[in-house]
């Protein structure tokens, strides 16, 4: 149910990912803030409210922590979820490509 609501944020985005504005872990980090900030209203919002904590430091740069065991389950789930739509990303860009486009 999270993972999907994520997979959709992520879908949107998908533009960014293939020119290279953003990183999927970047995303994440957006949709978190996003949920966070808003009042929860189903039961995805609430389960983030209740189990994910957001921190950022003086830079702009982001720490997600579980507040509970559960909640490092998820963060981690969101976050391998992150890396891997990423690598499925990279992996239809090598489709058309060969080894000599890649030479200098």
């Amino acid at each position: 149910m999270i993972l999907h609501e994520f997979s959709q944020y992520l879908q949107e985005r998908n533009q960014d990912l293939i020119v290279n504005k953003t990183t999927a872990t970047k995303l994440l980090c957006e949709w978190i803030k996003f949920v966070i900030n808003k009042n929860p209203k189903n039961h995805v919002d609430k389960i983030v409210h209740k189990e994910i904590c957001l921190a950022q430091n003086k830079s702009g740069d982001f720490f997600i922590v579980g507040k509970s065991e559960s909640g490092r389950v998820l963060v981690n789930a969101l976050y391998n979820f992150a890396l891997s739509y990423e690598n499925y990303i990279m992996s239809k860009w090598l489709i058309d490509k060969n080894p000599e486009d890649f030479n200098k």
